[in-house]
């Protein structure tokens, strides 16, 4: 399901990256992806770089404000609701921290900014006009997004209570994960933090498909880029790897199984 106008409630529908540096980070992503690059103006000195396939948006990025412990890179999943500021009041009523009142976008959108119990960020999107990416599940556009957390037993009843989704758990990708759903659409995964990844924050993870995960992969180092995970079997849903862009923000590619068709 590729063009994409609309979104229901509780779908990741955009994602964005905040970068220390964002010409730096443009010149990566826009080589690996083959996305094109639009500077849109947001104030005096800063820009909202949008970047889309084909002519349809798929990301975005943009310059994060320095700060005295340095800025940390990282992309940030967004979700449509209906109503930023009721979800922002259903998440703190569940546990979670405000990290960004509800505010209007200009006239695209409304969101507010999340933190889970377990400690993972993710925005909520009431949509206005603008719904999201308008495309998904194709190379080098979105395709999944997965929670890493301390606490998934936690995690779980928080996204539930919020979103209305549904936790199925078992052996979906691999045993133990947990896959998320509304009205049985799936919306996202959830899998636990080892011990063996050491100090890992919870965070959720964002997939890019594409059509070559090793070809992918050997071109994002050889851009500066570096591998956290080899490209790796996901049990019958694709191959897959994680990787860090040169600014120091985690991403993953995914190659689908039989072709790219989004599951979230």
């Amino acid at each position: 399901m590729p063009v994409m106008d609309m979104y229901a409630p509780g779908a990741f529908c955009w994602a964005d990256l905040g970068t220390p540096d964002a010409a730096a980070a443009t010149r990566f992503y826009t080589t690996l992806f083959g996305w094109t690059a639009d500077d849109r103006p947001i104030g005096p000195d800063g820009f909202y770089t949008m970047l889309s396939v084909g002519g349809r948006a798929v990301a975005a990025l943009y310059q994060l404000e320095p700060a005295a412990a340095g800025p940390r890179p990282q992309w940030l999943s967004y979700i449509s609701v209906a109503n930023a500021s009721a979800a922002a009041e259903r998440a703190r009523a569940l546990g979670g921290a405000i990290l960004m009142e509800p505010f209007d976008v200009l006239d695209v959108g409304r969101m507010t900014m999340v933190q889970d119990p377990t400690g993972a960020v993710v925005a909520l999107w009431e949509p206005r006009r603008h719904a999201g990416a308008g495309l998904v599940g194709e190379p080098n556009s979105m395709y999944w997004n997965e929670l890493a957390t301390d606490d998934p037993e936690r995690a779980g009843v928080f996204y539930c209570g919020l979103l209305d989704w549904s936790a199925e758990s078992g052996q979906v990708a691999r045993e133990g994960y947990t896959r998320f759903t509304n009205a049985g659409t799936p919306r996202g995964g959830m899998t636990a933090i080892a011990p063996a990844w050491g100090p890992v924050p919870p965070s959720w993870l964002l997939y890019f498909a594409v059509s070559d995960c090793e070809g992918h992969v050997a071109l994002a180092q050889s851009l500066g880029g570096a591998v956290r995970l080899p490209p790796t079997e996901a049990g019958g849903a694709g191959r897959f790897a994680m990787l860090v862009d040169p600014q120091g923000a985690v991403f993953a590619v995914i190659q689908p199984p039989a072709g790219p068709g989004a599951v979230g």
